[in-house]
C-alpha cells in the first residue's frame, strides 16, 4: 500500500511539472484571444496631450474592437498564421486574459513601412507585460501601465516604464547624459517611477538579426522577476516589479499582454505561452 500511494504522488508531481511545460497557442485567424485597441494617427510635434480638431474640441480614441481599420490581420503564409501589425495608428492588442508566472515566446520581423511621428526614426512596437488599468493612460495616450520588452530596430529587448511603473534592473550605472546599460554582472539598480534613474535601460547587447529574418523573442516572468531574452540571449534581467498608486508602492506581477502597434510595419508568429511553477533553473542563477 505504501508503495502504491508513493507511486500515485509520483504520478502527480510529473503530471503537475508537465503541465507547466504545455505552451498554449495565443495565435488564430480572428485574433480570439485578444482586444483590438486604436487610439490616434499621431502627427509630428504631439505633446502627450489629448488631441483636439480644428475647433479645439476633445478627439475621442477610436476604441476597443472597432473594425475597418486594418492595423491588425492574420494572413496564411507558407501554412503559418502571420500576424502583420500596421502600425498606421498608435494601438495595440490586448490579451483578454491576465498572466502571472510564465514564459511568453514568439517571432518577429520587421516590415517596410513608416508613418508619422515615425518617418524619419527607427521602426517601432513592443511587448507590455504586467498591463493593468484602462488603455490610453500614458504619454500617447494608447497604452495601460505596464512594464516594456522594447521591440525597435537596433534595440530589442530595451527596458521602458509605462506611466508610473517602475523595476530594478542589473545594469551599469549611468553618467550624465549616457543611459544605463543592462549586463548580468552588475548589481540591481532602481528605474522608473520615484527612483533617480528614469524609466530607460538599454539591453546588454544587440542580437538582432539582419532585417526580413525572423527574430525570436522570449519573456519569462516569475514573482516579480523577469529577463528578456532575443536570439536565445539573455539582454536584461529585471526583478522587484512595482508601479505607484496614490504615493502608495504597489507590487505589479500579474496583468494582461500588449503587443503595441506603433508607426511602423510589423509582423509577428508563432505567439505561445505556458505558465510556470518556479523560475526555470536555467534563469535562476541571474537573481542570486
Amino acid at each position: 500500500m505504501r508503495n502504491l500511494i508513493i507511486l500515485i504522488l509520483f504520478t502527480c508531481i510529473l503530471c503537475s511539472c508537465s503541465s507547466t511545460t504545455e505552451w498554449e497557442s495565443l495565435m488564430d485567424t480572428d485574433l480570439s484571444k485578444w482586444d483590438r485597441y486604436l487610439s490616434y494617427k499621431h502627427k509630428l510635434g504631439y505633446n502627450g496631450d489629448q488631441p483636439t480638431d480644428e475647433n479645439g474640441n476633445l478627439v475621442a480614441p477610436i476604441g476597443l474592437n472597432k473594425d475597418g481599420y486594418g492595423v491588425f490581420t492574420v494572413s496564411d503564409e507558407e501554412g503559418e498564421e502571420v500576424l502583420k501589425i500596421s502600425g498606421e495608428i498608435y494601438g495595440c492588442l490586448i490579451s483578454k486574459k491576465e498572466y502571472d508566472n510564465y514564459h511568453l515566446r514568439l517571432k518577429m520581423k520587421w516590415g517596410d513601412k513608416k508613418f508619422e511621428p515615425r518617418k524619419k526614426l527607427l521602426k517601432d512596437s513592443g511587448i507590455l507585460y504586467h498591463s493593468i488599468g484602462e488603455p490610453g493612460a500614458e504619454y500617447w495616450r494608447t497604452w495601460m501601465l505596464s512594464q516594456e520588452f522594447q521591440v525597435m530596430e537596433g534595440h530589442l529587448g530595451d527596458y521602458w516604464s509605462q506611466i508610473t511603473s517602475a523595476i530594478d534592473i542589473r545594469a551599469y550605472l549611468p553618467e550624465y547624459i549616457m543611459n544605463p546599460v543592462a549586463d548580468a554582472g552588475q548589481p540591481f539598480l532602481p528605474m522608473g517611477q520615484n527612483e533617480e534613474i528614469q524609466g530607460f535601460c538599454l539591453r546588454s547587447g544587440n542580437y538582432e538579426k539582419a532585417p526580413g529574418e525572423w527574430n525570436t523573442l522570449e519573456l519569462i516572468c516569475y514573482d516579480g522577476n523577469s529577463l528578456h531574452i532575443v536570439n536565445g540571449q539573455v539582454v536584461m534581467v529585471l526583478r522587484n516589479s512595482r508601479y505607484i498608486n496614490d504615493g502608495e508602492t504597489l507590487p505589479l506581477d500579474k496583468g494582461k499582454i500588449q503587443i503595441q502597434s506603433e508607426a511602423a510595419e510589423v509582423y509577428y508568429k508563432d505567439i505561445e505561452i505556458r505558465q510556470l511553477s518556479s523560475m526555470p533553473e536555467d534563469f535562476a542563477q541571474y537573481f542570486n
